[in-house]
């Protein structure tokens, strides 16, 4: 990538009250994004995207991230077609975390295990010995072995 689209960060003034685009990147070069429904709200995903993944997010408008599991850029639907589109993305107050407002396309899911959200689950709150997740969405929007096929599968134990 030859030309960079951020700013270096100078001053606090700078990254909180500018118009500069000076993002965080952290130790490991990364940033974590959040990723919603344009229209329902829901929170899709949480991922990272490193400074190569941010500049092809916004230059395309099509959700970029860096694989931790894979260690390569990941174009978001690259493969299940599920891509997510970039309506709105935010940066928050000390620019080192983002926030992806997308329209999903094809079922309009984002998790690979098939849900619409990879937070189909609720921990119940409480004084509890035995958790046992709670399951808020009933059904799979797909099908992750029509969809992904040999792929292997990218959680890690």
């Amino acid at each position: 990538m030859n030309k960079t689209l951020f700013k270096n960060r100078v001053s606090v003034e700078q990254v909180e009250e500018s118009n500069d685009l000076a993002p965080s990147f952290g130790e490991q070069g990364l940033i974590p994004v959040v990723t919603t429904d344009i229209n329902s709200g829901d929170v899709l995903m949480v991922g990272y995207m490193n400074e190569e993944a941010l500049t092809l997010t916004i230059k395309t408008k099509k959700a970029h991230y860096w694989s931790r599991s894979r260690s390569k850029i990941w174009l978001k639907g690259e493969t299940s077609g599920l891509v997510q589109n970039v309506v709105e993305l935010r940066i928050d107050d000390d620019q080192d975390s983002l926030w992806l407002k997308v329209n999903v396309e094809g079922s309009g899911a984002s998790c690979h295990v098939g849900y619409k959200s990879c937070f189909y689950r609720s921990v119940p709150l409480g004084d509890s010995e035995n958790i046992s997740l709670d399951f808020e969405e009933k059904e799979k929007t797909f099908d992750p072995k029509e969809i992904y096929g040999e792929i292997p599968n990218p959680t890690k134990i």
